[in-house]
């Protein structure tokens, strides 16, 4: 592990130099955790004044990555809304649990608490439609993974994954918690239904490690008996004009 003192002292520095009129910042992620290694990035959100543009940047500042997430102060209610909606929250959470960097004028402090607020809301809740919808596609995967031969791994494993993705976003959307993809996929997962998450974790090492899709197959029956059971015969699915 890094001293957090120096990762934070880096994180600053990041920011007084490529952003000398930012209005504030703050660290996230692991590094704001106490978490990071010498090889973990640093995720930076940073605030803007308006004549600036609201991006994302990725930069390698003094050998280390830094992920940047820059906001004007004008976008950021538009964009913490777009954020929610996604029902991920990256940014939501940067803000809501990060250590401020810098907050000359009291922009940050406020910006944090509308993050904080954001995040106590939960996600938007899915439609009928999408319940639906995610139903009738867990459900094909669930019958392509019992169907898929133990010796055709690249079809195996990808359907564990695509099974595992898709149970874990109806998981967390039954229980109102916020989703997430990588490494916050089972973290999110486990949170939100721990007994269920860790029986679909579970599943889906036994299929990495075994070829056996037993156990993920019973998991995956598990989250669609709590949705309303496996759903074939009678989906139908409307395209948008």
């Amino acid at each position: 592990m890094d001293d957090q003192e120096t990762v934070e002292a880096h994180a600053l520095r990041v920011v007084t130099e490529l952003f000398p009129h930012a209005l504030g910042a703050v660290l996230g992620g692991s590094a704001a955790q106490g978490r990071a290694t010498r090889a973990s990035d640093l995720d930076v959100a940073v605030l803007l004044p308006d004549s600036d543009t609201s991006r994302r940047e990725v930069v390698r500042h003094d050998g280390r990555i830094v992920e940047l997430f820059l906001n004007t102060l004008e976008d950021v209610p538009e964009f913490f809304a777009w954020d929610r909606a996604r029902r991920r929250a990256t940014v939501l959470f940067i803000y809501a649990q990060g250590l401020p960097l810098a907050d000359p004028h009291g922009h940050m402090a406020r910006t944090c608490r509308l993050a904080r607020d954001t995040l106590a809301a939960g996600p938007p809740p899915l439609t009928a439609a999408e319940w639906e919808h995610g139903r009738y596609v867990l459900t094909c995967f669930l019958d392509d993974l019992v169907d898929a031969p133990p010796d055709n791994r690249y079809e195996q494993l990808s359907l564990a994954d695509h099974a595992l993705r898709t149970a874990a976003d109806l998981v967390t959307s039954h229980h109102g918690a916020w989703t997430g993809i990588g490494k916050w996929l089972p973290r999110r997962l486990l949170s939100a239904d721990p007994p269920i998450g860790k029986a679909l974790l579970d599943g889906h090492q036994a299929v990495a490690e075994h070829a056996d899709a037993g156990p993920l197959a019973t998991a995956v029956e598990q989250v669609l008996d709590l949705l309303g059971g496996p759903l074939r015969e009678g989906y139908s699915h409307r395209w948008r004009a």
